[in-house]
């Protein structure tokens, strides 16, 4: 009941008209204050959650949760087989499948390009990752038809060499076979079996693949691969993973992470967090200033209601805890403008993708927003504190006003 005496007040005082009108300015000033605060931070920890959460989906479509590969530079992995068996009996390990990446050149219609060929086995298990995201094709066109082997290409690749679907496409290897005179390109021509799109540039521009067969025959190699890749039940679990598979896969062999490979994209979006909370939050900073002065003018211009209250019985509690909830009151108002407007532009902007990218720079076509309800705790958290400690000492100096000394010239 004393608490409904004091709120009851404090909401007469913010919608009384005033005499100062400057007062009831700051007071709106303070209000949108909040909210411009509020809003730019939930719409920048949306955006920064939008670009983690995009490129984790995208690299972990492309690459390996735990990644098996040489220590050293050598020849390859032989007993690639044996050792694929044995990796999948590991804990939370639900698939293993060797790999073999080779740098080619690929010649179409258009132009020539550089790529990363990836040779993968096309029965159990060749149809994950990157290859569930065909535009075109089946990954059944991998194997070889008409004595042509088949290839999968990214769409960003085969739009700049020009090649289609059920195209053929010359395929040069640098490393090819060794002649008494020295190492010779390979050439062999593929078929263009599928077209897939991950919606990463940088992979969607650079990334294609074969069968395992094809990729060792125009790579010049033997029955070898030179990485086995992991996917896993619990992705957070990679590292713990990475040192079982090592103390399986022997001395000469080694593990990385899906963490380890991409840690500077995750540590550039972490401390780019860290400072959107630090600039952002100068913005709530400034109107917890304009709360502040607005209840010290508030207390200049109530100093005789506040000495009637207080000689007529009213506490000095009461008196502070008026000023108080005013404070928190234009904190609350504000913070619940703010939410709104943040999680709305939000949603609309990832609905319609307002902001469009060059996909060559920032590896994505549009921004991506993808607010957490949770975010939006800390925050409005966060907005009510700052805006309740600015009440605390406009509210001190309203309970010490003397009422004799208000009311003597009165």
């Amino acid at each position: 009941m004393p608490a409904r005496f004091e709120l009851f007040v404090a909401r007469r005082y913010l919608k009384a008209k005033r005499k100062q009108a400057v007062i009831s300015v700051i007071t709106v000033i303070s209000v949108l204050g909040v909210a411009a605060g509020v809003m730019s931070l939930v719409v920048a920890l949306a955006i920064n959650n939008g670009f983690r959460n995009t490129l984790q989906r995208n690299l972990l479509g492309a690459t390996a949760d735990v990644t098996i590969l040489e220590k050293e530079p050598g020849y390859g992995i032989e007993n690639w087989r044996e050792l694929t068996g044995r990796l999948r009996q590991a804990p939370r390990v639900t698939s293993a499948a060797p790999s073999l990446y080779g740098a080619v050149f690929l010649s179409g219609p258009l132009q020539s390009e550089g790529a990363v060929l990836k040779g993968v086995e096309i029965s159990g298990g060749a149809d994950r990752g990157l290859l569930r995201q065909l535009k075109a094709g089946s990954v059944e066109g991998l194997r070889d038809t008409a004595g042509l082997p088949g290839i999968i290409l990214g769409a960003k690749l085969a739009e700049k060499t020009g090649m289609r679907l059920r195209s053929i496409v010359t395929v040069i290897s640098p490393q090819g076979n060794l002649t008494p005179v020295g190492p010779w390109p390979k050439t062999e021509r593929f078929r263009v079996a599928g077209i897939f799109e991950s919606g990463f540039y940088d992979i969607d521009s650079a990334w294609a693949y074969t069968s395992l067969a094809a990729a060792q025959r125009l790579l010049g190699l033997e029955d070898v691969v030179n990485a086995l890749e992991l996917k896993i039940d619990d992705i957070y679990q990679a590292p713990a993973v990475a040192r079982a598979a090592e103390r399986i896969a022997g001395p000469k062999l080694g593990a990385t992470t899906w963490m380890e490979q991409n840690r500077q994209i995750f540590n550039a979006l972490r401390m780019e967090k860290a400072v959107t909370w630090v600039t952002i939050g100068l913005i709530v900073l400034v109107a917890a200033l304009n709360i502040l002065i607005t209840l010290v003018m508030m207390v200049m211009e109530k100093y005789r209601d506040i000495a009637v209250l207080m000689s007529m019985g009213a506490r000095r509690e009461q008196i502070r805890r008026i000023f108080m909830f005013q404070g928190v009151l234009i904190g609350a108002v504000g913070t619940l403008i703010g939410l709104g407007a943040g999680y709305t532009l939000s949603f609309l902007a990832d609905r319609h993708r307002w902001i469009r990218l060059d996909e060559s720079v920032y590896a994505l076509s549009f921004v991506p927003f993808e607010p957490r309800w949770l975010d939006g705790v800390w925050i409005a958290a966060a907005a009510l504190l700052v805006s309740f400690l600015a009440t605390l000492y406009p509210a001190r100096n309203a309970a010490r006003i003397p009422p004799a000394e208000a009311l003597r010239y009165e």
